[in-house]
């Protein structure tokens, strides 16, 4: 251990536990301590409900499952009079009848102090007002003779208004040395630049250094990019671990006559294209790990969409749990055929022929009666969508294995896809990826793959079904842009609409066709209860379908496209805004 006042150690848990498993992520926490222990550690440092796992969601409601929690950190705390690491780790509490995200630290067989998370996010893919109390914005806790200050996650993110507490401004004024900030922040596109001028904005108030550990891993549609970070009371970057996988790093911190000061390595991060296709790998990995099944299996069409996936398949848990299976009718074209073949022999997966004629023409045999006197039209293209989807289903039974569903962000917008057939599938990889994205990040993966994949390298998906121009292949010479605009421009409508929720007049006004943008616009409104029945999928936008954009599926509201008229202060009274002025009571 380090000399107390002038040095301290503080070992990072950048780690991956799963939601529910509280003996495993003790175990896991257990085994960290003790390596932290064989690096002088005077402390380490667990993220935001750690314990737990997080987001626990409803799961944090159930008495057994607080009462589980409560056992496995008063059982950790006991363990450490051994006279090893002091630790601080995230937990569900609850207190005199109020259920808190906490944050305990033991210490020396006890646990030394408890501190509650005051500013509870309630946006985007947070909900936690519902599950959790507003903790007080407390003074920090001693290590080893150092004050500690601790918020939690959002109480470094907002500042002090009407409903939220300025929780480090609290700690720094109750003497805090330094400021170690567990987290539980999902990965989203450029979000580390985000976080890092959070920090920095705190480290500018408060002239104190700052740790930001962050959780790594996929739950559910969440993926948790780890990144964590330390900063010098001077702004300056003491450490960078690295993203999209677990890291166990200590840092040794000096106290000089400037302050605490620490000097660590930096790893490199991945941005951009690499950085979502980094989170899709791991959301899908960990997503089937967690969940148990022994692999996955999709339909390999020839197209871009299921080639993608099918890399990040194999890139997220190796050739021999994925099976492609090509599932042809009489539109499906050679050089489909020849392609999937082809990307199945690069990926080295098992791959299999399995023709649908007999199965297509079989269901319109049955109906012939029924749609008797009716023309042909998108009723019997979707029979080969559902065909298909069963019998990937019916793989599935059979085999354990879990189908993975294709469809990228732009078809799930615009319900460009079939409900019980294409749609089926227990998780969708490049759900939150525009198809224009779909493009790059296969480009992307020829040329480069991310750290601790487990797929070839170099040239995975035929360069053919990247240039090739994109089709269902549920009719003769169909291609989407039948159907659809260019992706170009139907992406950057969509991206206006759904991330920036802009009105129709504003996209317009930016030079798209008026006609166009509505229409666009209805088939994102008719969609709805579609996408309400997809598979769930890796999160990698600012907004995703799911978690992010909650719409109602029954729902008259439409935007017209005309200018936004100005709201009419003047008739809103005084009385209505709340105020007692001129109230008779």
């Amino acid at each position: 251990m380090t000399e107390t006042g002038s040095r301290l150690t503080i070992t990072l848990a950048q780690l991956n536990p799963i939601v529910g498993d509280v003996a495993g992520n003790a175990a896991k926490a257990r085994a960290t301590r003790a390596q932290a222990s064989a690096d002088g550690a005077d402390l380490i440092v667990f993220p935001e409900l750690f314990i737990s796992g997080y987001p626990p969601e409803d799961l944090v409601l159930k008495p057994a499952f607080q009462s589980a929690c409560r056992s496995a950190i008063e059982e950790l705390a006991r363990e450490t009079a051994d006279g090893g690491p002091a630790m601080l780790i995230g937990s569900p509490w609850v207190d005199d009848g109020k259920l808190y995200n906490a944050c305990a630290l033991l210490d020396e067989g006890r646990i030394a102090a408890i501190r509650f998370k005051a500013n509870l996010p309630n946006y985007g893919v947070f909900d936690e007002k519902r599950l959790f109390a507003r903790g007080p914005a407390a003074g920090p806790v001693t290590i080893r003779g150092i004050r500690v200050g601790v918020p939690i996650c959002e109480d470094i993110w907002l500042e002090e208004s009407e409903e939220y507490e300025n929780v480090v401004e609290c700690l720094a004024e109750t003497g805090a040395e330094i400021l170690v900030v567990p987290n539980g922040s999902p990965y989203a596109r450029d979000k580390n630049d985000l976080r890092l001028s959070i920090a920095v904005a705190r480290v500018t108030e408060s002239d104190l250094p700052l740790v930001y550990l962050n959780q790594v891993g996929g739950q559910d549609e969440l993926v948790f990019d780890g990144a964590s970070f330390a900063l010098n009371a001077d702004r300056t970057l003491a450490a960078q671990l690295p993203a999209f996988e677990e890291s166990v790093t200590t840092l040794r911190w000096t106290k000089g006559d400037a302050g605490w000061r620490c000097d660590g390595s930096v790893a490199p991060l991945l941005e951009g294209d690499k950085g979502d296709y980094a989170a899709c790998v791991l959301g899908l990995r960990d997503y089937v790990n967690k969940t148990g099944f022994p692999g996955v299996l999709l339909g390999v069409s020839g197209g871009i969409d299921s080639a993608l996936c099918a890399a990040i398949a194999v890139d997220a848990l190796g050739a021999d749990r994925v099976r492609g299976v090509m599932l042809p009718f009489r539109y499906t074209a050679q050089v489909s055929l020849d392609d999937a073949a082809k990307l199945a022999k690069a990926l080295g997966i098992r791959y299999e022929v399995l023709p649908i004629a007999a199965a297509v023409n079989g269901f319109e045999e049955i109906l012939a009666g029924t749609f008797a006197g009716l023309p042909r039209d998108i009723t019997e293209e979707n029979l080969q969508a559902r065909a298909r989807g069963t019998l990937l289903m019916a793989i599935s039974n059979k085999t354990g294995a879990m189908v993975v569903t294709t469809g990228n962000k732009s078809e799930m917008s615009v319900g460009y896809a079939t409900l019980y057939g294409d749609m089926n599938g227990g998780f969708n990889p490049i759900k939150d990826i525009y198809k224009t994205e779909v493009f790059r990040l296969s480009t992307l993966r020829n040329a480069w793959k991310p750290d601790g994949a487990l797929g070839p390298s170099g040239e995975v998906i035929p360069v053919n079904i990247i240039t090739r121009p994109p089709t269902a292949e549920l009719r003769e010479n169909q291609t989407d842009q039948d159907s659809l605009p260019p992706y170009d421009m139907l992406d950057a409508i969509l991206e206006r609409l759904v991330e920036r929720e802009e009105p129709l007049a504003s996209i317009v006004a930016e030079g798209f066709d008026r006609e166009v943008v509505a229409r666009i616009d209805r088939l994102l409104n008719i969609a709805e209860y579609k996408r309400r029945q997809a598979a769930p999928g890796v999160k990698v936008t600012r907004r995703n379908f799911g978690r992010d954009r909650r719409y109602p599926i029954t729902n008259k509201f439409r935007d017209l496209g005309k200018p936004l008229p100005k709201p009419d202060e003047t008739l809103v009274s005084r009385a209505s805004r709340g105020s007692a002025e001129g109230f008779e009571g």
